[in-house]
């Protein structure tokens, strides 16, 4: 044997002594945190590159009782705005110099046990997306000073902060392009399990009309899908839609299930109805479709997520904040245009 050391036994130590800095200028540039000259950094990070150095996050953590993880925690992956959500989250915790530990949770238990992993990896941060975390384990992660961040969530939990997208405005845009494309009678769509989300658009489109004199017990119906997503709305089109003249869906996977269940009846919008969805997902704007959406804002979510995440870091004990994204209206074509 040479003696030669291997790629995986080389340590910060090693990159800092032939950069001819300190161990703890070499933490600094492969945080990128910290006060560190560009010119430094530059060649702490050329040596580490040549010496084949990796940061190990967990010992890491381990060692500072911090890691430069953050914990993202979702559920239906698959599902387009989630995708998306997490894509534009992905970005923003890596421009901050962390690295993602995602978790994709399908029940209440699993995101239990995914906040206890998190907190024995020593996560700097916990972004919860999807489900309704148990408040005792949540407020475990507080007391350990780990900032936790509920995206689209209830904000019902003390020490936790949210961020959400606007659904009272999402749900008064839809209400107003629809009274004034020229509908009196309406139609909610939502899904037996909705989200606090869903629920709150619904509430909201409901006194919308009300406050446009619309009389929601006599000329709005309630259309329940049985299941989640695309195939819920495909379904939904079944039920008694006759006569509704401006439907208002939940979410876009919804909306666009319903188009082409109603399509299948032989009905189209906007001329035998106009539709609304909300979220704005690609798949939307694809020609066969062309909603009109409710276009949330997932750049400035995921940058409002960190600014709360770090904002709580520096000052663990701050009274619980709730940020408000604003959401906007994308007419296509199901719906015509009212300027």
């Amino acid at each position: 044997m040479n003696g030669a050391r291997t790629k995986q036994n080389i340590t910060a130590q090693d990159v800092a002594r032939k950069a001819g800095v300190s161990r703890a200028v070499v933490s600094r540039a492969l945080s990128n945190n910290g006060s560190i000259s560009p010119d430094t950094r530059a060649r702490v990070l050329q040596v580490a590159e040549e010496l084949g150095y990796q940061v190990n996050f967990l010992a890491q953590g381990l060692n500072r009782r911090r890691s430069h993880l953050i914990g993202v925690i979702v559920s239906h992956i698959s599902d387009p705005f989630r995708s998306s959500l997490l894509d534009g989250l992905l970005r923003e915790i890596q421009r901050h110099g962390f690295q993602a530990l995602v978790t994709e949770i399908h029940n209440e238990q699993e995101l239990a046990e995914t906040l206890r992993n998190f907190t024995q990896f020593r996560v700097s941060g916990v972004i919860v997306t999807s489900g309704k975390p148990p408040e005792a384990l949540v407020n475990q992660c507080v007391q350990q000073q780990i900032p936790v961040v509920g995206i689209n969530r209830q904000p019902d939990i003390p020490g936790v902060d949210y961020v959400c997208s606007d659904n009272v405005a999402g749900a008064v845009l839809a209400a107003e392009q629809l009274v004034k494309g020229g509908c009196r009678r309406f139609g909610w769509l939502n899904n037996n399990n909705s989200t606090w989300a869903g629920r709150m658009r619904g509430e909201a489109f409901i006194l919308a009309l009300q406050q446009r004199g619309v009389d929601t017990l006599q000329d709005l119906v309630m259309l329940i899908a049985t299941e989640e997503g695309y195939e819920g709305g495909f379904q939904a089109a079944v039920q008694k839609t006759e006569g509704i003249q401006g439907i208002f869906c939940a979410n876009a996977q919804l909306a666009c299930g319903f188009l082409d269940g109603m399509r299948q009846r032989g009905k189209n919008a906007p001329d035998d109805f106009q539709l609304i969805g909300f979220d704005n997902t690609p798949q939307t704007a694809q020609y066969s479709y062309q909603l009109t959406t409710l276009h949330q804002d997932v750049s400035e979510i995921s940058r409002q997520a960190l600014a709360h995440l770090l904002a709580r870091t520096r000052n663990p004990a701050h009274p619980s904040q709730i940020s408000w994204v604003n959401v906007s209206l994308i007419h296509r074509r199901t719906s015509p245009s009212t300027q």
